[in-house]
């Protein structure tokens, strides 16, 4: 196939992926500062005053148990099934997800809301939203800039649409990289110059005319953030197409363990809290959790959430330890049997098989989860760099379809 073949497919794809990546570059900087601007956003639902005194530590929140059942008292229609632990700056809310409740014949209640906000230290209910139905006002914007991001805001087509534009960048990141290389000349003397000859398609000429400057950061711009580029890229098809798409090609490379929520119980019946209750759900998750961590000599870090899954009868206790990348959230993870408290599986994000140590690692780059401050700083630039190379790439088009009009007339 002909250099020249390869500039149209750049071309073409890149014309058909400028405004998805427009749009998932700018709404990806926003969701950079994700819990930050939701905050802001939303102060009346999201910030509390803490009370006065509380010894030398401040003052302290009641148990996350005891919220959450505040939160079931207040909404007896509601099945309130995912508890945080870890511990939040002391003027911050807490939030409880639900769902309604399931009558006999299985129809789960509408409570017009999936998200309640509660003061930590009183248990008094906030407010409630719908998580991402932008109908509700701004109280649902940076959610809704989540959807945007994730799925066009069109749940399942959305995610499939993005998954497909991600496979596409993914392969038009090699495509353009390889465009950028100097053609192959004969001799020796222009073999020891290739350096000398690939060395201008990194450089950005300032003082020069408007579409030169464009062409230049289209081309230059690509390159210097290639690498970061190309995760994004692929650790998108994780997100949106893992596996009809990201876990086969992996696969051919990497080996992976077996999901162990593919392998869990279906629960005959569904119920709104487990069965052994939920003080004994955390008792047994955190020791056996402990009796894993000792014997694959892991450190716990933080304890994270506990979840119940009504649907299968399960119960979920996650922490972060030392095999965890992100540093926002544990996914080290064991899962309980709700009606015997009985271990059923263990999961570590890292330290078994490869495959799944270099998704977690992927995911994590993608969501800005590692390295702090300094690296969230660079997932936003890199977000309007993706935009950028969209915008003068089409530009180059434009510029480029006038011209051979011109010629032709």
């Amino acid at each position: 196939m002909t250099r020249a073949f390869w500039v149209a497919v750049h071309r073409w794809v890149g014309l058909v992926l400028a405004g998805f990546l427009v749009l998932a570059g700018l709404t990806g900087s926003l969701i950079v500062w994700y819990p930050e601007l939701d905050a802001r956003v939303n102060p009346q639902l999201m910030r509390v005053t803490p009370p006065a005194g509380g010894g030398a530590s401040g003052p302290v929140p009641l148990d996350p148990l005891v919220l959450r059942a505040r939160v079931q008292a207040a909404y007896p229609d509601a099945w309130v099934h995912w508890v945080t632990l870890r511990p939040a700056a002391p003027d911050a809310a807490a939030s409880f997800w639900v769902e309604g409740a399931a009558d006999a014949s299985g129809r789960h209640a509408d409570l017009g809301f999936d998200e309640v906000f509660v003061d930590p230290y009183t248990g008094g209910v906030l407010g409630t939203r719908r998580w991402g139905d932008l109908s509700q006002g701004a109280v649902n914007l940076m959610p809704f800039v989540y959807r945007l991001h994730h799925s066009l805001a069109l749940g399942t087509v959305g995610t499939w649409t993005f998954g497909i534009v991600a496979v596409l960048w993914t392969l038009d990141c090699f495509v353009g990289a390889w465009l950028t290389l100097p053609m192959r000349t004969r001799g020796d003397r222009a073999r020891r110059g290739w350096w000398s000859r690939w060395r201008p398609a990194w450089a950005v000429r300032w003082r020069t005319s408007p579409y030169r400057l464009n062409v230049d950061l289209h081309r230059a711009g690509g390159l210097w953030p290639w690498a970061a580029l190309f995760v994004l890229a692929w650790s998108s098809v994780a997100l949106n197409l893992y596996g009809p798409v990201y876990r086969p090609v992996m696969g051919l490379g990497f080996d992976f363990q077996a999901d162990p929520r593919s392998t869990l119980p279906r629960g005959d019946t569904e119920n709104g809290d487990p069965a052994i209750g939920w003080t004994e759900a955390l008792r047994l998750g955190r020791q056996h959790l402990g009796a894993q961590l000792a014997a694959h000599g892991v450190t716990l870090v933080q304890e994270d959430r506990l979840s119940f899954d009504p649907h299968r009868g399960v119960v979920r206790y996650e922490a972060r330890t030392s095999r965890d990348v992100s540093e926002r959230r544990g996914r080290t993870a064991v899962y309980l049997d709700a009606r015997t408290g009985r271990l059923l599986a263990t999961s570590f994000p890292t330290g078994g098989a490869a495959g799944n140590t270099v998704t977690a690692w992927l995911v994590n780059l993608h969501l800005a989860h590692v390295w702090g401050l300094p690296y969230r700083l660079v997932m936003t630039v890199l977000g309007v760099v993706v935009a950028m190379l969209s915008v003068t790439g089409v530009v180059i088009w434009w510029k480029k379809r006038q011209g051979r009009r011109a010629r032709r007339e």
